[in-house]
């Protein structure tokens, strides 16, 4: 069942045993501390392992009218990042990887003339796998618990279970691909 950024943040307070919300609009305590908080755990918790539900891909657009001041003359380029961007995973052009770069503002500087990003994004809430779900709302009640309740052991206690969720979400995330095989190393060979 695909769930809202409001259904998750509801499941995570009664986790805490705090009244859901409805909306972030409320006119109660719940609302505000999650208005405040839930973006910026989201955003922390797909920036914090690359997420093979939120890999995406594209080749980036070279920004109209580069600030020649803060562009270098040694012929990087500055190139906008998607607006779903959260985090970097790997640059490449048709050369290969792309090993410098500079993520600036909405932009990387690339000493390329082309440039294929692969990142994280950030994605609707409702194309979240429920293992992310799951690992989300143990984050989120970990950290309205204190605000609400205003006790650090039950928090402490929260802690440790999102830490646990999150190794299981990281361990489902990595089961939805091949391993990658170790084609050529030197000890495997040795061994004949």
């Amino acid at each position: 069942m695909a769930l809202s950024d409001v259904a998750l943040c509801a499941r995570a307070l009664v986790m805490i045993g705090a009244a859901p919300i409805s909306s972030f609009e409320e006119d109660v305590a719940e609302a505000e501390i999650a208005r405040m908080l839930y973006p910026a755990v989201r955003d922390g918790m797909l920036a914090g392992y690359p997420w093979r539900f939120a890999g995406r891909g594209c080749w980036l657009s070279r920004l109209a009218g580069e600030d020649v001041a803060t562009s270098p003359k040694d012929g990087s380029h500055l190139f906008a990042l998607p607006r779903d961007f959260i985090r970097l995973l790997s640059l490449e052009n048709e050369g290969g990887k792309i090993a410098r770069f500079e993520l600036r503002d909405q932009a990387v500087l690339v000493a390329s003339d082309s440039a294929h990003l692969s990142y994280v994004a950030r994605l609707p809430e409702g194309s979240f796998p429920a293992w992310f779900d799951m690992a989300l709302m143990a984050r989120l009640a970990a950290e309205f618990c204190l605000p609400l309740t205003e006790s650090s052991t039950r928090a402490e206690y929260l802690f440790k279970r999102a830490e646990d969720q999150l190794r299981e979400a990281r361990l489902a995330d990595a089961q939805q691909s091949t391993p990658h095989a170790i084609d050529d190393f030197s000890l495997i060979s040795a061994r004949g």
